[in-house]
């Protein structure tokens, strides 16, 4: 037995201990340690494909983390990790990034992984606007290191384009380009369906108002825009083309679009357009084919779907290019041969 004195208020005060009950209270210490170790250093166990790779969103705080977390099935109780965040004393040093978690973490483990290990930062991909489907396959294989023949592949995947709620073959024209952030590691079916998911967005309640009063499918608007982006670099005049390309559907006059002509020939390694081109049997070549082609001929910018749905209103139904990135307009086919003439002029001069 071991006699312990305590002062109380000067007044001495004995306790007495025996050998047992510092056996159970070490005891006690023990299992409340153990209880400890266990809840917080035994592995967790999830059931998805190891590594999974777990994406922390920018401005997301620790609360969110936990609760992505745990959604995915990656750990096994909130509060856990909650308390093994706040005893560690890592609560601020979370970066976004895309984390690849083995199989087997403990909370404390996670913790380590998320504040010590490499992450897949996020870069900015500013992708163009009126950007074909192989070139856009291209350009991201060049900036992200994606798969382009995968890329291109997947629009003939029919579980996957349904998904996207669009046929199978049809997948250009219903990409957004814009900048975007991704993922370095991003693979090819997260950018169709970040690229896609971007121009749902876009085409609000006001913008499917404005296709009923333009009496216009979002497959025509699309294509329409893919023509305009085609046409011109200078989003000015965006809407005075539009409103030329709208003038001729209305008296049913064929669009002769040169850009859909160059569609045919995309394959094409050097040249331009040449005169044979023009009487390439097919249902793109609106110099043979009255109204819209079939589908777009490239994926369309905001600035080009808007021109689209919101035509300058004019008397103009012939235009050519001026030399400066631009375009003249005319209302009569006199009127447009004289500027015809100019621009060959122009080029003239510029031959040495």
């Amino acid at each position: 037995m071991i006699n312990k004195l305590f002062y109380r208020n000067g007044k001495k005060i004995s306790f007495n201990l025996k050998k047992t009950d510092y056996i159970i209270i070490a005891a006690f210490f023990l299992l409340v340690l153990g209880i400890l170790l266990y809840t917080f250093f035994y592995p967790n166990y999830y059931k998805q494909t190891a590594p999974y790779r777990f994406k922390v969103e920018k401005g997301e705080q620790i609360p969110q983390i936990i609760d992505s977390l745990y959604a995915q099935g990656i750990i096994p109780n909130k509060l856990n990790m909650k308390i093994a965040f706040y005893l560690s004393g890592q609560t601020k040093k979370i970066k976004a990034g895309n984390y690849y978690i083995p199989n087997g973490q403990s909370y404390f483990g996670l913790i380590d992984m998320f504040v010590n290990q490499p992450h897949c930062l996020e870069v900015l991909i500013p992708i163009p606007e009126g950007i074909g489907q192989v070139k856009l396959a291209s350009f991201l294989h060049n900036k992200l290191g994606i798969d382009s023949a995968k890329f291109m592949e997947l629009e003939n995947d029919e579980a996957f384009m349904e998904k996207l709620n669009i046929p199978v073959g049809k997948l250009e024209g219903h990409l957004l380009p814009e900048g975007y952030y991704f993922f370095a590691d991003a693979k090819e079916k997260d950018v169709i369906i970040r690229l896609k998911n971007a121009q749902d967005n876009f085409f609000t309640d006001s913008l499917k108002t404005q296709m009923k009063v333009m009496k216009m499918t979002r497959e025509q608007v699309l294509t329409l825009a893919s023509i305009i982006d085609g046409e011109s670099r200078n989003v000015k005049e965006f809407k005075r083309i539009s409103g030329v390309y709208h003038n001729r559907l209305k008296m049913k006059m064929p669009l002769q679009a040169d850009p859909t002509v160059q569609y045919l020939i995309r394959d094409r390694k050097t040249g331009g357009l040449r005169r044979e081109d023009f009487q390439i049997e097919s249902p793109f070549n609106t110099y043979l084919h009255a109204g819209l082609p079939p589908a777009p001929i490239n994926n369309p910018g905001k600035d080009a779907i808007l021109a689209a749905l919101f035509p300058e209103k004019h008397s103009y139904i012939y235009f050519v290019a001026d030399g400066t990135g631009s375009h003249v307009f005319a209302k009569t086919f006199s009127e447009h041969e004289k500027n015809i003439g100019m621009y060959r002029k122009w080029l003239r001069s510029r031959k040495p």
